[in-house]
Formats: C-alpha cells, sequence, structure tokens
C-alpha cells in the first residue's frame, strides 16, 4: 500500500495548467470508455477537496493522452463550461444535478469502472472506486448542519461498502475510515494532495496590496464557518499580537462569519474576504506564517501550498497535520493559546528559525505530488478493470 513518504518527486518551476481542447473522440460510433470519472466537482465551489478532484483529472487526461485510450468524464449540467479536456470525453447532462444527478442518472452513463475523487459515490454502479477525504461528520459533527451530517453518516459506509478500491488522502484518514467506516486498512489506498498547481499562480499579478496596504507583519489565516477549523483560536491572540507589532489577515470568509468572536474588532484583524489563487500567492509568500488551527483535517492542502511558497507554518498537533508536515512546521495544541502566542513571538524574533522552517518546507512538499497521485489512480482504474 502507498504512503506518503513514496510520493517524491523533483519539484519543477512551472506545471501546466492540464487542460486543453475537447476531445474529438466520438463514443456513439461504440467504442468503449476504459473508465469515467464522476464529473460532479466541476459544478461545485472549488475548495480543497474540488482542487483534488480537477488536478487529479487533468493529470489523468495526460496518461491517457500518453497511453493512446478512451476515457471519459461525465458532468451535471451546471458544470464549468470552460474545463476541457485533451483526451478525456467531456460530457455534460441535460438532466438533473447534484445528488438527484449522481445517485440516479450517473450510473446508467458511465463506461468502464467509475472514479469518484469528492467523497460520495451512485450506491447503484458497480466496479467503483471512491476517495473518501475524510470522515469529519463523525469526528466533528458540530461542524455541519443537521441534514448534511445525517446524509454523510448514512451514505459513507454504504459507499465505503459498494466500492471496489477505497483510496484516502493521509495516513491519518486511512485509520479513521478503518475505525468509522469498517474497511481494512490495508485495503485502503493513500493517494495525497500535491503541490504543483501553486506554480500556475502569479503571485506578481495579484492586486490584494493595492487595497490592503502591508505595513506590518501579518499571521495568515484561511477562513472558514466550520467549527473544526478553529479559526476562533487566533483571532483570541489579536489584542496580544497588536502588542507585539504583528496583524492577523484573515482570507476567505468574512467578519460576519465570526461576529462576537474575541478579537474580531480589534484594529490589527485585516478582513480580506475571498482571494483570487493569485493573491493567495501572494498572501503565503509575504506572510509572517500560516496560522493553522484546526482541530481535525483529512489531509489540510493549505499547508503544502504555503511549503511550497516559503511560507512557515505554526499549525495544530492534531489529526493529519504532524504527518503533513513533517518537520516543517511548529506545532501547538490547538486548545492552548498561550503555546500558540509563544511560538508566533518565537518565530517573529528569529530569522535563523524562518529559514530553517522555509528550507525544511521546500524539501518536504516533493513528497506530495498529483503526477504521483494520478498515476496510483491509474494502476487502480486498471486493476478494478482487469
Amino acid at each position: 500500500m502507498a504512503n506518503t513518504t513514496q510520493f517524491f518527486e523533483k519539484e519543477e518551476p512551472a506545471i501546466a495548467a492540464g487542460f486543453g481542447r475537447p476531445s474529438r473522440h466520438d463514443l456513439a460510433k461504440g467504442e468503449r470508455a476504459a473508465f469515467t470519472i464522476n464529473g460532479r466537482f466541476l459544478s461545485q465551489k472549488v475548495t480543497g477537496v474540488q482542487r483534488y478532484a480537477r488536478e487529479v483529472a487533468a493529470k489523468l487526461d495526460g496518461l491517457v493522452a500518453e497511453a493512446n485510450t478512451n476515457a471519459r468524464l461525465c458532468a451535471p449540467k451546471a458544470c464549468d463550461e470552460r474545463a476541457t479536456y485533451q483526451a478525456l470525453n467531456y460530457e455534460a447532462s441535460s438532466r438533473a444535478s447534484g445528488v438527484v444527478w449522481e445517485q440516479l442518472y450517473l450510473p446508467w452513463r458511465r463506461q468502464g469502472p467509475l472514479l469518484n475523487l469528492c467523497n460520495m459515490a451512485p450506491l447503484a454502479a458497480p466496479e467503483q472506486i471512491v476517495c473518501i477525504h475524510d470522515v469529519n461528520t463523525f469526528l466533528q459533527p458540530d461542524s455541519y448542519s443537521a441534514a448534511f451530517r445525517l446524509y454523510y453518516r448514512i451514505m459513507l459506509p454504504l459507499v465505503a461498502r459498494r466500492a471496489a478500491r477505497i483510496a484516502t488522502v493521509s495516513e491519518f484518514s486511512a485509520r479513521m475510515i478503518e475505525r468509522h467506516l469498517g474497511v481494512k486498512r490495508r485495503d485502503i489506498q493513500v493517494l495525497p494532495n500535491g503541490h504543483e498547481h501553486v506554480w500556475r499562480w502569479r503571485p506578481s499579478d495579484a492586486t490584494i496590496f493595492e487595497t490592503h496596504h502591508l505595513r506590518r507583519p501579518y499571521v495568515l489565516l484561511i477562513a472558514s464557518r466550520a467549527k473544526h477549523k478553529n479559526i476562533g483560536l487566533v483571532l483570541s491572540l489579536a489584542e496580544q499580537l497588536n502588542g507585539l507589532g504583528i496583524d492577523i489577515w484573515v482570507a476567505g470568509g468574512s467578519s460576519a462569519i465570526f461576529s462576537g468572536a474575541p478579537g474580531t474588532n480589534e484594529p490589527n484583524v485585516k478582513w480580506l474576504g475571498y482571494v483570487s489563487d493569485d493573491d493567495l500567492g501572494a498572501l503565503l509568500a509575504n506572510a509572517m506564517c500560516l496560522a493553522f488551527p484546526s482541530l481535525t483535517e483529512g489531509f489540510g492542502l493549505p499547508l503544502v501550498e504555503a511549503m511550497a511558497l516559503g511560507c512557515p507554518i505554526i499549525a495544530s498537533d492534531r489529526a493529519s497535520i504532524p504527518e503533513i508536515c513533517g518537520e516543517a512546521a511548529l506545532l501547538a495544541s490547538p486548545d492552548n493559546p498561550g503555546l500558540w502566542i509563544a511560538q508566533i513571538e518565537l518565530l517573529a524574533r528569529s530569522n535563523v528559525l524562518r529559514s530553517e522552517l522555509v528550507d525544511e518546507g521546500r524539501s518536504r512538499v516533493r513528497a506530495f505530488s498529483w503526477d504521483k497521485t494520478a498515476s496510483g489512480y491509474h494502476d487502480l482504474l486498471r486493476e478494478v478493470a482487469a
């Protein structure tokens, strides 16, 4: 079985987007696809899970082109029309969307094994591979609405039972899947997130510093409404950080998400709202550190993005985070504010420590490659099809 230490690859200065012209293959002539990708992710907001699916699909597109084989990607009607592929046959449905499309329409449109990259899969389809990123609805149920929590807690065990192969993104997630979904660890493939997508970002084109002027060092937070992200811990330190001459910049979200939380009205907390990839690249490249205080994570994609872009990390010592960061981050308990202040102050005072963390991160991030992960899925698809 694969593990995260197997995914070492030479770092490249630039990676192509992975999208090309629409395929010219004509499946109506009777040629059967070698496999089908569940493209529901193209109709969804891009968060870490959808980023994973898009990058893996783009790399599989290249592998299909190299092998001159036939594969398809099926998506709901409400999909991203800009997503085109070199070799994958792209089919946008004219019927239904969301869960209804995935459970009722997709099973009858698929050809060959079905690859599902975003936790869920149609129960009616045989020969499936499913990537279950985490079981957070079991570990941190308060992070989710009652309806979402109920759906996932019913569906995930059924999906896991129906799948021909299960993949996940970290050793921690594999252990949690075994514990909560009843899948043996030996039957779970670890295929982690990659980092190469950050080389497509153009921090030089960022506009974030035109609107928000950089005057003092800042700790970067990537905000989320989910309780397990634990962003309030760092916000509660705002007054103390202000006394140290340090700001908190919060990307992705708004002050309304954390209204009433400690620190939200402090003058050194800067709410950036949604930021583009180019802006995020610039923010990471200029931050004193990324603060990542999550209570649980299946992987934590911002961690590898920060490592790739030379941003030091102070992170929680829970769940998958120590596994992903290795020695490339300062770790602290997510329920110990005093330790977080101490770690931030230590980093602010030591350029040597900062350089060590940056160097360690750039070395560590080579363990996480979209090319290696896509190759792992390609192998799994061939196994299931055999």
